[in-house]
């Protein structure tokens, strides 16, 4: 693939789960970044920049929550979009006005890969074009 829509780092523990959103994105176009857990994922952000952070809630050495907000407070004036995943609901992806543990993006990891690369897509083209908050 010549042009990448966008860098986006995917934090999972589990390696299947990784392998199959990982593959999604980059059918999509995206360069992807793995981590298996949060604190390879906030080294992997420093080293990588990239436009969307998708985070696991539950992980071994730093879950979720932690390593969402280590990475917002270390993106400074970058301001990527972070989206935490999670098996602990099932509801509809949903848009937080103001982050919630970490994130303003939840989305139940049920969700299919392809929505969730759907979903990262419209968000990128509404930072992109100043929609929304």
């Amino acid at each position: 693939m010549a042009a990448s829509r966008g860098k986006v780092l995917i934090i999972d523990d589990d390696p299947f789960f990784l392998k199959i959103l990982s593959d999604a994105f980059m059918e999509g176009g995206f360069a992807v970044i793995q981590a298996a857990d949060g604190v390879a994922g906030i080294k992997a952000y420093v080293e990588k920049t990239p436009d969307v952070v998708i985070s696991d809630l539950i992980m071994p050495n730093l879950g979720g929550v932690s390593t969402c907000l280590e990475i917002s407070r270390l993106a400074g004036d970058h301001d990527p979009i972070i989206i935490l995943l999670t098996s602990m609901f099932k509801e509809a992806p949903h848009e937080h006005a103001a982050p919630e543990m970490g994130a303003r993006v939840h989305i139940a990891k049920t969700t299919k890969p392809v929505d969730i690369v759907i979903i990262v897509e419209q968000l990128l083209d509404r930072k992109m074009f100043g929609v929304g908050g």
